[in-house]
């Protein structure tokens, strides 16, 4: 399944967590068709990986956000 960049940034961060480790488990899944040769479509390893890594990217951003949040926090006071 590809997910879109809305619906992950809908997502909360616990889910994002949970999802992305099911998309590794699929990646790897589907590496292990590809290798044995059961694999049809190989475009699904490409759609995996990209939605890995979208996963990955909202949940950086999140993490700069709450840094840049407590930094000016910490300079209001």
């Amino acid at each position: 399944m590809v997910m879109t960049a809305e619906e992950v940034r809908e997502m909360s961060t616990e889910d994002l967590l949970d999802e992305l480790e099911d998309q590794k488990e699929e990646l790897y899944r589907l590496r292990f068709q590809k290798a044995t040769g059961q694999l049809e479509d190989v475009n699904l390893l490409r759609y995996t990986r990209r939605t890995i890594a979208r996963i990955k990217t909202i949940i950086r951003e999140r993490e700069l956000a709450a840094e840049i949040a407590a930094e000016e926090q910490t300079d209001g006071e």
